[in-house]
């Protein structure tokens, strides 16, 4: 599964890279990108020949793995008859993608509207809560993503928003439940979800129910740290909207189409909101899609009145071919029951016994492929293993256990004092007990920093 090396390859392609790409989330001058020379299933390699097993699955997307040969022979066959058309027109790909991710999609949810990412399917969300509510304000959470545009910057919950702020935008930020770090004292998860809701209620209220139009949240926040919602949290809130006519956005763009081991993570919950969102499973990051699954009492708000927004590129056929083949995989190949098995019967009992055994591991969570551990100082004071959005030589407790996963193999997800286990819902058993090692010994090196 991997070319024979090529070190000139490697270097021509890193200093074309280096000479003219600008990279997203980055100082230019201090990072170092790896060059890639190919990928297959769930590991990729350089162009030296090393290789290395994706635990990251690219930015969470690959659900799939990379180049499956299904998928791959839909995006070259709907190449040949038809590369690209507008979306004012009926085309067969964008028909069926609509078609199949309806049917999965919880409750009314039939109506779907294609953006090229998750990002954009965000920012038109929040436009069609605001025109069907008549309603400026959005509620999000801390510890939470939402995208890099503009407005789904000012929605996001983390330091990427900070430089990009515009007053948030018409946006209320609250704290939703995470009881590892609890902002409301709580000691059991049922505290934990009765106080975040009534500290939910409590900003409604104040914020003014007749300004809000919507509350957003992921149903299980990705990147800001794989946050279990507690039993009865996302209900309740579906309650709280429903009591002050509040649009409910559920965010499943990363949680989505097999990650945790549903088609969406909603379905875990039985929630049903009144828009969702949703990108990168749904054709594994193939070709840029993403989209807004909309209920039927949203959808009849422009039955008559035009919906004022749109994309070029809103359903392109190549992009919806590759949905359509990444969703008949799965559901062919069993992935989304892979990933809930292997989830349960090897994941979770394997990290389980990694926290026991390494001093550096504070908290374990997650379903199906969708893990983190959470790596502190001290088990006792839960101090993180670093500060909060630290860098440079603050951050080098977390960089050295990188640095260690990379040497053995394993590409890990790393974020501010986490590292999520997010491997492609393909994965084998024999790969997940492959990285696992990996990740056993990187985190020996954690364990140094531990007092």
């Amino acid at each position: 599964m991997t070319a024979q090396p090529n070190p000139e390859a490697g270097a021509a392609v890193k200093a074309a890279d280096r000479a003219h790409v600008f990279h997203s989330w980055s100082a230019q001058e201090l990072i170092d990108p790896l060059a890639v020379a190919g990928a297959q299933g769930s590991y990729f390699w350089d162009y030296d020949g090393r290789r290395y097993l994706d635990f990251a699955s690219a930015l969470v997307y690959t659900n799939i793995g990379y180049q499956h040969p299904k998928v791959v022979t839909a995006i070259q066959e709907q190449a040949g008859r038809m590369t690209t058309f507008a979306p004012a027109f009926a085309v067969e790909a964008r028909s069926e993608a609509a078609r199949l991710i309806a049917e999965r999609t919880p409750g009314d949810l039939d109506k779907i509207f294609f953006t090229n990412g998750g990002a954009d399917a965000v920012e038109h969300a929040i436009r069609m809560a605001r025109l069907h509510t008549g309603r400026p304000k959005v509620l999000s959470a801390y510890r939470s993503y939402h995208g890099g545009t503009q407005q789904a910057v000012n929605l996001t919950g983390d330091p990427r928003r900070w430089a990009s702020d515009s007053g948030t935008a018409g946006v209320v930020h609250f704290w939703a439940p995470f009881l590892y770090r609890s902002r409301f004292y709580a000691e059991t998860e049922e505290q934990e979800c009765a106080r975040a809701l009534e500290h939910l209620e409590t900003t409604i209220a104040f914020e003014g129910p007749s300004t809000i139009a919507a509350v957003i949240l992921e149903t299980i926040p990705g990147t800001a740290g794989i946050m279990m919602p507690p039993a009865g949290y996302l209900a309740g809130v579906r309650e709280l909207c429903d009591k002050y006519g509040i649009v409910f956005v559920l965010d499943e763009v990363m949680a989505g189409f097999g990650r945790t081991g549903e088609w969406f993570a909603a379905d875990l919950y039985d929630v049903v909101p009144d828009l969702l969102t949703f990108a990168k499973g749904v054709n594994s990051g193939y070709v840029p899609l993403g989209g807004v699954a909309i209920s039927g009492a949203i959808a009849d708000t422009f039955g008559k009145r035009p919906y004022p927004g749109g994309l070029t590129y809103s359903g392109h056929p190549l992009a919806c071919a590759a949905a359509v083949a990444t969703i008949r995989v799965m559901a062919e190949e069993g992935v989304v029951e892979n990933a809930a098995r292997l989830g349960s019967d090897v994941l979770e009992p394997a990290l389980r016994e990694l926290a026991e055994r390494h001093r550096s591991v504070g908290d374990v969570r997650g379903t199906g492929m969708f893990w983190a551990l959470e790596l502190v100082r001290d088990r006792e004071t839960r101090e993180p293993l670093v500060p909060y959005n630290a860098a440079g030589e603050a951050n080098a407790p977390m960089a050295a256990f990188a640095a260690a996963a990379k040497e053995g193999g394993v590409w890990p997800f790393v974020n501010m004092n986490r590292t999520h286990v997010v491997p492609p819902c393909t994965v084998t058993e024999a790969e997940l007990k492959e990285g696992l090692a990996v990740l056993d010994s990187a985190l020996s090196v954690a364990d140094e920093y531990v007092a």
